[in-house]
């Protein structure tokens, strides 16, 4: 029997290598992502019991990738991060972590506070399935599809990229650099062209009117958000 499935976010790939070994010897079923578009992800498709999650990531902060799950998700998350300022550890919790650990880690420590989130999620509510209902717009997370007005809509892989990103943060503002390298890469994160082509497709297909969306809204020469 399975000690629970726990998902591990962090861009070191001997630390990701390292836990996946040692959890996976105790009994736990292991997902790793090293990114924050890799762990939204891999949170709507596998269901964790417990997310482990790194704040220094490549294409975007912890902190997004926090309010995000918690759009639509309560599993627990302990964030396992190399900064040691109370202001961060106030700010992850404020953001919905669960716990704190700070490397460098003793692994029994973050075994005894992974079976204790475990178990703390065992006994909260259910967590609500990832469909997020705006009026006319249903976006199935988990399913990776959009309806509207109950029909599928067909979106490219980057636009529902985007679109995924602009949903799990949940009314937050996320940057153009974010978007940009987290669908395009990183080295695309001054091509803010492409993200007025693709949003405007994204309007075409979803916004009653494009003109003046709903939705889709655009903070000028700072990024984007996704209103229900």
């Amino acid at each position: 029997m399975s000690a629970g499935h726990v998902l591990v976010v962090d861009d070191e790939p001997q630390l990701l290598r390292a836990l996946r070994i040692n959890l996976r010897a105790r009994g736990f079923d292991v997902t790793t992502a090293s990114n924050g578009a890799g762990a939204l992800e891999a949170a709507a498709k596998v269901s964790p019991d417990v997310i482990v999650l790194d704040l220094g990531l490549p294409d975007m902060d912890g902190f997004t990738v926090l309010h995000g799950l918690r759009g639509w998700s309560t599993v627990p998350v302990i964030v396992l991060s190399a900064r040691t300022d109370a202001a961060d550890k106030v700010t992850a919790l404020d953001a919905g972590a669960d716990d704190y650990v700070t490397k460098p880690f003793g692994m029994e420590e973050l075994l005894a506070r992974l079976r204790a989130a475990i178990r703390r999620g065992a006994s909260a509510a259910p967590a609500p399935s990832p469909v997020v209902d705006a009026g006319s717009i249903q976006v199935d997370l988990a399913g990776t599809r959009v309806l509207r007005d109950g029909e599928q809509v067909r979106l490219t892989p980057t636009e529902w990229g985007i679109l995924e990103l602009l949903v799990r943060a949940d009314g937050n503002l996320v940057s153009q650099r974010e978007i940009l390298g987290a669908v395009w890469g990183p080295t695309y994160v001054n091509q803010t062209n492409y993200l007025r082509v693709y949003l405007a497709g994204l309007r075409r297909k979803l916004e009653d009117d494009p003109s003046n969306p709903r939705h889709l809204i655009t903070e000028a020469g700072m990024g984007y958000r996704f209103l229900r």
